[in-house]
């Protein structure tokens, strides 16, 4: 009779608690914000309260050459400078197709999303045959079929994309190709070369590469 009476102690104990978790969840919509995904905690931006500063749906993002320069420089403080840095918004597809859902041959694009994307060159360097001073330039570009023409302008600090020819440094035409990958996210990285390295950039199934001597 006892063992009878514990299990039913503790079964209306047990229901009790779920009882009081399902009205939480209801009342509480916060409960629901945190998704679990390939063993990461993601939080969902549209429903996540933040009287700061929202969570972006295009994240900013950093590449350094040497690749994880300040990592490296951790464990060597006494390290030379970087060569360049990239940051950047990355959009993502979202199940749209790149061309031409979300760009649009030979119109203008800022190579990211939100801020204008911007490289920052730490000492001077050479692309092709032009001689770029160190220092910090917006970054955009202008896609084509085949080819994308890659624009340095000097109109830092901006927001989005406000063309302006006057203040271009250099522009680039380099080869764009169809590749067997499926980039979700914008990717801009550095890759070594037997000159210096590239600037590759890639979404969907296309990239690009800017070579940088140095």
């Amino acid at each position: 009779m006892k063992l009878v009476y514990s299990i039913f102690l503790v079964s209306l104990f047990s229901f009790c608690i779920m009882s009081c978790k399902s009205k939480e969840e209801k009342t509480n919509p916060a409960i629901n914000r945190i998704q679990i995904r390939d063993s990461n905690t993601i939080i969902n931006p549209e429903s996540s309260l933040n009287p700061y500063a929202g969570v972006d749906l295009s994240p900013m993002d950093m590449s350094y050459y040497p690749t994880d320069y300040p990592k490296i420089k951790m464990s060597n403080p006494s390290i030379q400078p970087p060569i360049a840095r990239v940051v950047y918004s990355r959009p993502h597809l979202q199940g749209r197709k790149l061309f031409t859902s979300v760009l649009k041959y030979d119109e203008p694009w800022r190579l990211g999303a939100n801020e204008a994307t911007e490289l920052q060159f730490y000492k001077d360097v050479k692309i092709f045959d032009d001689k770029i001073k160190a220092g910090r330039y917006v970054l955009y570009c202008i896609p084509h079929q085949d080819k994308w023409t890659i624009v340095l302008n000097s109109n830092i600090d901006s927001w989005g994309l406000l063309t302006d020819s006057t203040k271009d440094i250099g522009r680039f035409t380099v080869p764009a190709k169809k590749t067997n990958n499926r980039i979700e996210f914008f990717t801009i990285v550095f890759e070594k070369t037997s000159l210096g390295a590239d600037l590759l950039m890639a979404w969907d199934n296309v990239e690009a590469r800017l070579p940088i001597s140095f």
